[in-house]
């Protein structure tokens, strides 16, 4: 149940236009995942920001817990990834030691 949950996120949007659709859909479950993430490994409390610049949209999420994140192979990291592809998306990852984990989408736009 949300209500019991202890953890909190600061969401901030800034986008000059309203992306298609199919990558609302993307970044939308991208956000999600990458959020129940921060609630798992974090320290109970996020950052998502979601802009657009350059004809790119992007999603960040950073969780202050202890880093040491990755891409791997089979990992949930990989499949957010492998969710991007399709659209021309990557996904990046800083996540040292000691944090915070930064973890960005990034997905073309259509002009």
């Amino acid at each position: 149940m949300a209500s019991s949950a202890d953890f909190s996120a600061t969401v901030s949007v800034e986008l000059s236009r309203r992306p298609p659709p199919s990558l609302e859909t993307i970044v939308y479950f991208a956000a999600a995942e990458l959020m129940t993430n921060a609630s798992k490994h974090g320290t109970g409390r996020c950052t998502v920001l979601v802009e657009d610049r350059e004809n790119v949209l992007r999603l960040t999420v950073i969780d202050h817990g202890p880093g040491g994140a990755a891409i791997i192979p089979g990992g949930g990291l990989s499949g957010i990834a492998e969710r991007l592809r399709p659209a021309d998306g990557e996904l990046t990852v800083s996540s040292p030691n000691g944090g915070p984990t930064v973890v960005t989408a990034t997905l073309p736009l259509p002009r």
